[in-house]
């Protein structure tokens, strides 16, 4: 699909709108002429995105919630459905952070990680899935992974696993919401110019001490199986440059950037030669 600009229409919902991935995608939604939800738990954020469409011409509206909040998040879907009447595109963009070897860190830490990054993908879905099977027009959901799934690195295990669960859960919904006509993308970005890693500083609750990254566990990564070289760094404009295109032409799944295709190669010749070997 060359220009897929006439294919939207009606509300775009977006989780982590207040900086980086999810600005960006809302800038996107936003050139194309919908309607924008900017979600953010930095409700300040959030606003300041939506007041940059609105300053546009555009149309807009931001609350402040919390995607582990299953309350908060139906109460964001009532609110997107008096304002616009439902939604047609929905984004789950959340992520928070957790550096650390995976022996070192402890239960509540993997239950913030996990109660985010993938229940907050779950709450997210399960709020706003009503008022897309409500909508009329074209309708898609975009699940935000990681590049990490496809190329795992040392001491940000936590995150990996939950990214893991974003694409099983993703690709379940994609077979389960198929034959209603709405297609489901996983996102897989790489490394960015964003505040993710202060974002998720903020957002680690205060009960659980200690920081999401320490400069021993970011050069540990980063020279684990060249990792600086594999996940350079783009800007969030360059990661959603193909965004909308693969969205409307449904591809289940959308790399954003990184140098990493030969590590892929080599990880699924290594499943198809373990799926060979069950058939012997």
């Amino acid at each position: 699909m060359a220009n897929s600009d006439s294919f939207w229409s009606g509300a775009a919902v977006v989780t982590g709108a207040g900086s980086g991935l999810g600005a960006s995608m809302v800038q996107r939604f936003a050139a194309v002429g919908m309607a924008i939800v900017a979600l953010d738990i930095d409700a300040g954020r959030a606003q300041e995105t939506a007041d940059s469409v609105i300053a546009a011409g555009g149309w807009a509206m931001a609350m402040g919630v919390d995607v582990a909040d299953r309350a908060a998040m139906l109460r964001a879907a009532s609110a997107a459905d008096e304002a616009f009447g439902g939604c047609t595109v929905l984004c789950a963009n959340v992520g928070v952070q957790q550096f650390g070897a995976l022996d070192k860190l402890g239960e509540a830490e993997w239950r913030w990680v996990l109660d985010v990054n993938v229940m907050g993908v779950v709450n997210t879905v399960a709020a706003f899935l009503p008022l897309l099977r409500k909508s009329a027009g074209n309708r898609r959901i975009c699940l935000t992974a990681s590049s990490s799934v496809l190329f795992p690195g040392e001491r940000i295990g936590a995150y990996v696993a939950s990214k893991f669960a974003v694409m099983g859960y993703g690709e379940t919904l994609r077979l389960e919401l198929g034959r209603e006509g709405i297609g489901v993308s996983i996102l897989y970005p790489a490394g960015m110019e964003s505040r993710h890693l202060e974002s998720s500083q903020l957002a680690k609750p205060a009960n659980i001490p200690g920081a999401v990254m320490t400069q021993e566990d970011i050069d540990f990564m980063l020279s684990s199986r060249n990792l600086d070289t594999a996940f350079h760094v783009a800007t969030p404009e360059h990661a959603t440059r193909n965004l909308l295109a693969d969205m409307a032409a449904d591809k289940p799944y959308i790399v954003t950037h990184g140098d990493y295709r030969a590590e892929l190669i080599e990880r699924n010749a290594a499943l198809l030669a373990a799926f060979d070997r069950g058939q012997e």
